[in-house]
């Protein structure tokens, strides 16, 4: 299975101006120009997807929609795709009225990894929550797609997720995995006997956003 990992164009969540609070936003105006443009690159660099996922928040919508586009695909949504965070612990979303306020104060999720990721504290998933539902998304995808395509439009924690689950990486990471907005990051899945399971072909792929100068 090739899996092609795209995160997001630029969201309000993403400025620096962003207060902190756990909210499902939108893309920004370069953030559409930034998915216009992967839109518009893909069908020459990529093959078509035999399936495309993409997370079910507003961001991953939108850009998702684009890469829709340039292949003439369904999109198939699933929560296990949203970032971190915005899930409850049992990987189930946070019902309308009850979303989490804020991310906790005072540590980052890989600093603490067993403690809750959004306050108020009850339900919230920790990073090994999270890392565990992104782990079963990459499990079911290996089983469901072997020999084949596979494109998720998903989020930069989401990406992190992945490569602690590909490279076995303990609870405590020690290195961030920096992803740009719609940057493109290439996994191989294979059945080898005596060899790795996995491949990186590539990560943070951005051509289409070099005319954008971002």
């Amino acid at each position: 299975m090739h899996l092609y990992l795209i995160r997001h164009g630029q969201s309000h969540a993403n400025l620096p101006e962003w207060d902190g609070y756990n909210r499902d936003e939108s893309l920004t105006d370069l953030g559409l120009k930034q998915a216009a443009a992967l839109e518009a690159w893909l069908p020459d660099h990529l093959p078509a997807p035999d399936a495309l996922y993409a997370s079910t928040m507003q961001r991953a919508r939108q850009t998702a929609e684009h890469v829709a586009r340039a292949f003439g695909s369904e999109i198939i949504f699933d929560d296990r795709l949203r970032e971190l965070g915005n899930n409850r612990f049992d990987h189930t979303i946070w019902p309308a009225e009850e979303p989490p306020n804020r991310y906790a104060q005072g540590y980052w999720a890989t600093e603490r990894p067993f403690a809750p990721i959004v306050q108020p504290g009850e339900f919230s998933e920790t990073y090994m929550h999270f890392r565990t539902r992104v782990g079963l998304f990459l499990e079911e995808m290996t089983d469901k797609h072997k020999e084949q395509r596979v494109i998720a439009v998903c989020h930069g924690g989401v990406i992190d997720a992945v490569f602690d689950h590909v490279f076995n990486v303990g609870p405590w990471r020690r290195c961030e995995i920096w992803t740009h907005n719609t940057g493109i990051t290439h996994f191989e899945h294979v059945d080898l006997p005596g060899r790795e399971v996995w491949r990186l072909h590539g990560h943070d792929r951005a051509d289409h956003l070099v005319a954008l100068e971002v």
